[in-house]
């Protein structure tokens, strides 16, 4: 057995000679070489594939870092959200805490510095109850500003004449005569709200019988009754429409915060993923803030799945008429009492059984999705009915919609 395995190892060995003379021989250096080659290409081709991912994951992160950047400029507009407008802001947790923000809707254009703002909201948010509340304010009310009788919507414009913007005026404007501390600003203009609803898809809206709207000064839209799908030209001329109303600019607000909450029932429980890069545009575009970014996707992740229907909605207490006119102009007077009740109610997160049209309120309930169930005239009236209770003359509405508002 030995002998057998030695002759063996032998064989094996001089096969193992054989093979090796066979491969480097002088006849395959050639062949060797092209291997060789080979090897050598298929290395620089892996290297050059990691570098080409390399170079272009930069590139991306680069790029994305500045269309980042863009959107945060454009959104916190240096030259609206100023310094001065950030020390009257009171502090908080837009995630974790109930906050006041005040939403204005102007008619400026893009580049233009001197502009007036028709629509103003205060709105109380509850990311952790998902609960809002808005209360309009209308644009004639009247107060005080640096010693002079003045529209409250003028503020605005003398401040940003004063070298500064008109948000930090208004905002403490609409403090002093609500009693609350604002955390957050934002506005809007005509462009934005447009190009706002059009980046969602448009909103869903239900428009009670007898609101609908044919007026060529709010929009070149008609506007039919029931249910509706509206893009961001309707949108806007259902906000702005007013003189064809029995109660004029209040139910110019009820529409403006049915838009509202139809527009915060797309992004929040509705949104097309395909549509968020659009609409991330169009806001940094159109819309000023002191909201971050980080602050508007906690926000949205906080409040996503909220009823929107059962968003509070009222205006503060006030009236209009022959006696309210100063120096040959219009007013609008608050009822200073009844308001101070229905904002001790708001803050206490509570509903705020505020007016929907010219009074002092105090007696009824009502959310957005009232609004849909009930006209003008109803309200004017007072014979809406509304989730809260029925008035004396109740009168039947129709199924709701979705729901929104936002500046004319």
């Amino acid at each position: 057995m030995g002998l057998r395995r030695k002759k063996a190892v032998q064989q094996s060995r001089r096969t193992s000679s054989s093979t090796a003379s066979r491969i480097y021989s002088r006849e395959n250096v050639g062949r060797y070489s092209e291997r060789a080659r080979k090897r050598r290409r298929g290395r620089i081709i892996r290297r050059s594939i990691v570098c080409s991912l390399l170079v272009m994951l930069v590139t991306a992160g680069t790029a994305t870092a500045i269309w980042f950047n863009s959107i945060v400029s454009r959104l916190n507009d240096a030259g609206i959200i100023t310094d001065e407008l950030r020390a009257v802001l009171a502090d908080s947790d837009v995630a974790r805490e109930p906050f006041y923000m005040l939403l204005l809707g102007t008619d400026g254009r893009p580049g233009e510095t001197a502009y007036r703002t028709d629509s103003i909201i205060l709105a109380r948010i509850d990311p952790t109850g998902k609960q809002v509340t808005l209360i309009s304010v209308p644009r004639d009310t009247k107060v005080e500003y640096k010693g002079s009788t003045m529209k409250i919507n003028a503020v605005f414009t003398y401040g940003a004449s004063d070298d500064g913007s008109g948000a930090e005026e208004m905002v403490q404007a609409v403090n002093e005569l609500c009693g609350v501390e604002i955390s957050q600003y934002a506005e809007i203009n005509f462009d934005g709200m447009k190009a706002l609803v059009d980046a969602v898809g448009g909103i869903d809206i239900y428009v009670p019988e007898g609101d609908e709207v044919d007026d060529p000064e709010a929009g070149p839209v008609t506007i039919e009754a029931g249910q509706q799908h509206m893009d961001g030209e309707a949108a806007l001329t259902f906000c702005r429409a007013r003189h064809q109303f029995a109660d004029g600019d209040y139910t110019r607000m009820r529409h403006q915060r049915m838009v509202l909450g139809a527009l915060a029932d797309k992004i929040l429980n509705n949104l097309d993923i395909a549509t968020i890069p659009s609409l991330v545009e169009s806001l940094a575009d159109m819309v000023h803030t002191s909201l971050s970014v980080s602050d508007i996707i906690s926000l949205v992740n906080a409040m996503r799945g909220m009823d929107v229907n059962d968003m509070y909605s009222a205006n503060i207490p006030s009236w209009a008429g022959d006696d309210t006119y100063i120096n040959g102009q219009s007013y609008v007077f608050v009822y200073e009492d009844a308001l101070e009740e229905m904002m001790a109610r708001v803050d206490a997160g509570e509903d705020p059984e505020g007016p929907q049209t010219m009074g002092s309120g105090g007696d009824e309930s009502a959310t957005i999705g009232d609004l849909y169930n009930n006209s003008n005239t109803d309200w004017a009236r007072g014979t809406a009915t509304t989730s809260g209770g029925s008035s004396d003359d109740e009168s039947s509405g129709e199924s709701s919609g979705s729901s929104s508002s936002s500046s004319e």
